[in-house]
């Protein structure tokens, strides 16, 4: 079982509850080490006195803040603790606000809160379906390896989470960050009724499980492939920007290929169209795709049509892997 990262008292009201604070996420990075190129040999990160040049060991460094003038206030980690002696281990919730009022952009990482005694398990749970039936989460401040966070405690699936969210100071203006905004740029009424189809024609229904990271993957390939003398196949060219004059005919064509017909059980059904025209442009796809020579597609296509056709596993496939599955 996992250690927590942090232990406290959440509490709310008068009612207190000992949690202890868990990672919820895992990351999928492949740590490559650094080498002098043309040798093998590592290049390693060292604490360095500027001045001697020599190395310094980690319990000899201490924190200071630059006043200028090559003067520093010295601060030990020790007095960044005692200035905040209660609130490293509470979590106060200060009040209660509906979930939708906190926009995405403010949330940050995402942890587990558990109980930290069976014997609390009722007032965790009590905390959890109130939240859950009432759709709020607790709003509060903590401190945590001296930082102090801004934090969200919600209800998610019979558990209690804690969100870190950036402070209001620290969202940028996009308006200042970003000079080509279109502003009122408009559209014309056939191009936004064209652009509603299109997404109504490419709704999904969200299932994280069917997404994978294809990257890391390909790096692990790629470093197999290297150790074998192998070559690996590189990915296909981004596609080209759209240009005003071809936005229309981009958002008809793209609207067709999304209603083209999907299997499921070995019946094609359409999507996009209306019940009159179901049945003539179903059989029409289906006799256009058994002859479409699938090797001259690129990749994102083969994928596009594997996801129409529900091909298992299409997220880990090559592009080989693609043109064999659909053949089949």
């Amino acid at each position: 079982m996992a250690r927590p990262l942090w232990t406290g008292n959440l509490s709310f009201g008068l009612v207190s509850l000992p949690v202890g604070l868990y990672t919820a996420t895992d990351s999928h990075t492949i740590h490559l080490h650094q080498l002098q190129r043309g040798t093998s040999d590592r290049i390693r990160n060292r604490r360095v006195n500027e001045r001697t040049g020599k190395e310094v060991e980690l319990d000899d460094i201490v924190k200071g803040y630059d006043t200028g003038a090559d003067e520093y206030v010295l601060v030990e980690p020790a007095e960044l603790d005692e200035i905040a002696p209660g609130r490293s281990r509470a979590l106060d919730i200060t009040g209660f606000v509906d979930l939708d009022e906190v926009e995405p952009i403010f949330f940050d990482k995402t942890y587990y809160l558990g109980p930290r005694g069976s014997e609390y398990g009722k007032i965790y749970s009590l905390l959890e379906q109130a939240l859950a039936k009432a759709g709020k989460a607790g709003i509060t401040t903590f401190v945590m390896r001296q930082h102090e966070y801004l934090v969200a405690v919600k209800a998610e699936d019979g558990l209690l989470t804690l969100h870190t969210l950036h402070w209001a100071d620290e969202i940028r203006d996009p308006k200042k960050e970003i000079d080509s905004l279109p502003g009122k740029a408009k559209a014309t009424a056939k191009e936004l009724q064209m652009a509603e189809q299109l997404i109504r024609a490419m709704s999904m229904t969200w299932d994280p499980g069917e997404f994978h990271d294809t990257f890391q993957k390909k790096v692990t390939a790629l470093i197999e492939a290297k150790k074998a003398g192998e070559t690996v196949e590189k990915a296909e060219p981004a596609a080209e920007p759209t240009g005003v004059v071809d936005l229309m005919e981009a958002l008809r064509a793209s609207v067709e290929r999304a209603s083209s017909p999907k299997t499921t059980g070995g019946k094609a059904t359409v999507t996009g169209k209306t019940g009159a025209e179901k049945k003539p442009a179903a059989k029409k796809r289906i006799r256009s795709a058994q002859k479409e020579d699938l090797t001259a597609l690129p990749k994102a296509d083969l994928y596009k049509k594997a996801a129409a056709a529900n091909v298992a596993g299409r997220s880990n496939m090559t592009r080989d892997d693609l043109v064999k599955a659909l053949s089949q």
